[in-house]
């Protein structure tokens, strides 16, 4: 009997040890748990309510993870199946964030904007079935490196401060077909708030404005998000950036071609009356509303430039400011007779002020106006025996109706 209880002793010891092994591996396994991965659920299950099955929802993401060259809009798509998505992120390696819009049931996410180009983004997502259960997938992705790129040359530049009539002028580099994404990614909002609304001018021309004048004291925000943006087939934009400018006093000027005057009015209040030279007959200034573009103390002004041929080229302009790209200009005149300004109009189709040559007078009344004068403020001109400036010519949208602006 000896032996027996002997052999006995030597088989029970492994016997309790390896009951004491399972018991372990169960409590570590959570139990009758089968789909603890959850690989096949898009992500693991946990925070359920039972903790006992897996999340019935399914997180699927298009793109695959890891892919590559991946194109910048119309792809990135984020859905659940089997319950509601409730948290998705999709961010750059910077930290960036992909604004997004989730479906009403909770179904699905998709991008609010194109993708930047040449980008590595990372998708968090989570959905939770009907049982509380969630589960979660993670990807990444890059998007492709274009070959062929366009950006927008815009104005004003940040931080001035300019005219009630500035508008925010964009020219790209690129002819745009794709107008709707291009004007999508650009973003122009004032405080005050006012509607501010796009219009194209042919396929690289795209200006911003409200109804009418800016308010004095207005603050704009253009922000600029074209990376990744096909303007074109194969051609994608490159620009991100902020950028904010302050709307000055409101100044108006009234041209009188008839009357050979300008009143200048800020702020509702005359500041001045001054004599002027308008276009002559032959060479008559246009009509209507323009924005002061540009500044020079001093320039050249060649008539074969403008489609004057060799009729004047003067090296030395003093106090000019453009109204036009086709050569309308407020400058300062120190070769017509003092009797001209008030009188005649003699002009090439520019409004002309007294001034002296050199432009070193301060007290003439073009280097008085043009020290009054930032760019974006409005020179209206009236009575002359021209046409109306066309819409595009310059800063010039103010001369299109509203509702031709916002059709």
């Amino acid at each position: 009997m000896q032996p027996i209880r002997g052999r006995a002793r030597r088989t029970g010891l492994p016997a309790l040890l390896l009951g004491a092994a399972l018991l372990l591996t169960s409590a570590c396994s959570g139990g009758g748990n089968t789909g603890g991965g959850g690989g096949d659920n898009g992500g693991g299950g946990g925070g359920g309510k039972t903790g006992t099955e897996a999340s019935k929802a399914v997180v699927n993401v298009k793109p695959d993870d890891g892919a590559k060259e991946v194109a910048t809009s119309g792809i990135l798509k984020i859905t659940s199946t089997g319950g509601k998505l409730t948290t998705v992120t999709v961010a750059d390696t910077k930290g960036n964030a992909v604004d997004g819009k989730l479906a009403d049931d909770g179904a699905s996410w998709e991008p609010a904007r194109n993708l930047a180009a040449a980008t590595e983004y990372k998708v968090h997502a989570v959905a939770k079935d009907e049982a509380g259960r969630e589960s979660a997938k993670d990807t990444t992705f890059t998007t492709l490196t274009p070959t062929n790129t366009f950006v927008g040359h815009y104005t004003p530049e940040d931080g001035e401060t300019v005219g009630v009539g500035m508008p925010v002028s964009f020219n790209f580099t690129r002819g745009i077909t794709n107008t709707e994404a291009v004007e999508k990614a650009i973003t122009v909002t004032a405080e005050p708030s006012v509607p501010v609304e796009g219009h194209w001018f042919g396929n690289d021309r795209l200006d911003f404005r409200p109804e009418k004048y800016w308010a004095a004291g207005t603050k704009v925000t253009v922000k600029i998000a074209l990376d990744g943006v096909e303007g074109r087939p194969g051609v994608y934009g490159k620009q991100t950036r902020t950028v904010t400018f302050t709307i000055g006093r409101s100044q108006v000027s009234t041209v009188d071609a008839s009357e050979h005057t300008m009143q200048v009015v800020r702020d509702g209040q005359v500041l001045k009356n001054l004599p002027i030279t308008a276009g002559a007959p032959s060479t008559t200034t246009y009509n209507g509303q323009m924005v002061i573009s540009e500044k020079y103390k001093v320039t050249r002004m060649n008539g074969a430039t403008v489609g004057f041929g060799g009729e004047y080229d003067i090296s030395d302009v003093p106090h000019a400011m453009r109204l036009s790209q086709s050569g309308t200009f407020v400058h300062g005149n120190y070769w017509a007779s003092s009797g001209t300004f008030g009188s005649e109009n003699v002009s090439h189709g520019c409004v002309g002020l007294k001034d002296v040559r050199g432009a070193g007078d301060g007290n003439q009344p073009a280097a008085w106006f043009f020290n009054e004068s930032l760019i974006g403020d409005v020179v209206i001109v009236k009575n002359s025996k021209d046409k109306q400036i066309a819409p595009d010519n310059g800063l010039n949208g103010w001369n299109m109706d509203w509702a031709e602006w916002i059709k």
